[in-house]
């Protein structure tokens, strides 16, 4: 046990700690399981960003997402609830229950898009600065920003995306409050079938990052896209918003996942 981080939390949270357990996993941000001499159970992160996440959670909380409580946020260490597992996003029940869990977040931006605070993803860079359309701020803020962190054949194809880009995404969708990083493993599935929402990426943009996001390592039903009610054409902006999660896994792990850059690079003909 670090002495260190268990007085820390013992001073946010009143409580002496019995235990602490790391959570496996955790490629880009880990956790540990908390459990308080006072009875309670929570979940501590520690790191340069977690304020800026414990901030997110905030906002998604207020829009009455489910997510976990927020307990404290002090400096490198965030504490939240923790919320049991014991389900599996396994049926279209389950993917009902999610697209409904995301459907508080539905409109609540402004008339523009991005965040008040950049982020970042290990050493990835989540500039969020606002733009006054979305396709300005997806192609500068979620594509261009890695061009030079990529191949050089590679980075010309992601350019000539991005000139063109006003042409394949509307300028002003609605804005939603994204999860912004929103695949299987961050959400907590409990044992009566109720989902919460854990490492959120947030900002303000359009709703279909998330359910393009969701398709990087999920196979989806056809029913939770249909519950989500999305703007007509949306299946063929997809590989665009997919796009940045491919581009983050290149820098974070390696060139294996260029080839999925390729893939949707090949089939929006760029």
């Amino acid at each position: 046990m670090s002495e260190d981080l268990a007085s820390h939390i013992a001073r946010l949270t009143g409580s002496a700690v019995s235990r602490m357990v790391r959570f496996p996993g955790g490629d880009i941000s880990g956790a540990t399981r908390v459990d308080l001499a006072d009875g309670r159970r929570i979940v501590a992160k520690v790191g340069p960003v977690v304020s800026k996440e414990g901030r997110m959670l905030e906002a998604m909380a207020l829009c009455g997402a489910p997510v976990p409580q927020l307990i404290a946020h002090d400096g490198d260490v965030l504490l939240i609830s923790h919320v049991e597992s014991g389900g599996r996003l396994d049926s279209e029940k389950s993917w009902r229950i999610l697209a409904d869990a995301l459907e508080p977040l539905r409109d609540v931006g402004g008339s523009s898009y991005g965040w008040s605070e950049d982020y970042a993803l290990r050493d990835v860079e989540v500039p969020n600065a606002q733009a006054e359309t979305w396709p300005a701020f997806w192609a500068e803020r979620r594509l261009l920003i890695h061009t030079s962190h990529i191949a050089p054949p590679l980075a010309r194809r992601i350019e000539g995306l991005a000139g063109r880009i006003s042409e394949l995404l509307p300028d002003h969708p609605r804005a939603s409050l994204v999860h912004g990083d929103l695949w299987g493993g961050n959400v907590v599935v409990s044992s009566d079938a109720k989902v919460h929402l854990i490492d959120p990426n947030a900002y303000y943009g359009d709703r279909e990052v998330d359910a393009a996001t969701l398709t990087v390592f999920d196979n989806l039903p056809a029913s939770f896209f249909d519950r989500l009610e999305l703007a007509k054409g949306w299946q063929e902006r997809q590989p665009i918003y997919r796009l940045w999660t491919w581009l983050v896994h290149v820098r974070l792990f390696g060139g294996s996942y260029g080839s999925a850059v390729m893939r949707e690079l090949d089939t929006l003909g760029f």
